[in-house]
């Protein structure tokens, strides 16, 4: 076992968490979870990371389309067809839109620009964000508890940071990809 990439896991995976998922998130926080199952990362904070930069990205992007909807990085994001659509979905299912944007592939960056465009007020989707973010980190961060669970059930217990890390690398791109194919087959069909 490598000592010093083990502490630079403990020391650093919560902020690679919550930078993980200002960007995107699922695979980050799949991972986070997993390691948490193996010791070197504590539930609870990986949720905290994820929830709280889950959080900020979405607002930060309310924002951005509340704010500056006439912007070439606004207007850029307005041409995509998901645009169009979620524009639809908020129209007709606002807090359901909110609660379940950040289970809905392709809508990450989309999706709360065409909230701050719409007409939800910024309180309801501060208010409805929060819950969305806090449900979206538990469950993704117990999805890699579990899996470590089940991984440890089939395999003993893993030895090795190096070990732990490939494993955790796996699952990630395996629910990466997962999610990716569920996401076109949906588009598809």
């Amino acid at each position: 076992m490598n000592p010093h990439l083990h502490q630079f896991i403990v020391d650093y995976g919560l902020w690679a968490v919550f930078g993980g998922t200002l960007l995107e998130g699922e695979s980050v926080v799949v991972l986070a979870g997993f390691l948490s199952h193996q010791r070197l990362l504590h539930l609870p904070y990986v949720m905290l990371c994820a929830f709280a930069g889950s959080f900020l990205a979405d607002q930060a992007l309310f924002y951005l389309g509340r704010r500056y909807r006439n912007h070439r990085y606004v207007a850029r994001i307005r041409a995509q067809p998901a645009f169009g659509k979620a524009l639809a979905a908020i129209d007709r299912y606002p807090h359901g839109f909110i609660l379940a944007l950040r289970f809905l592939y392709g809508l990450r960056t989309v999706g709360p620009v065409a909230l701050g465009v719409s007409q939800v007020s910024p309180l309801r989707f501060l208010v409805l964000n929060a819950i969305a973010a806090a449900i979206w980190a538990v469950c993704f961060s117990l999805v890699g508890y579990l899996f470590g669970q089940t991984i440890e059930s089939l395999l003993g217990r893993l030895h090795g940071v190096e070990t732990k890390l490939a494993v955790a690398a796996a699952i990630g791109i395996a629910v990466w990809l997962a999610y990716r194919l569920y996401a076109r087959r949906r588009r598809q069909g």
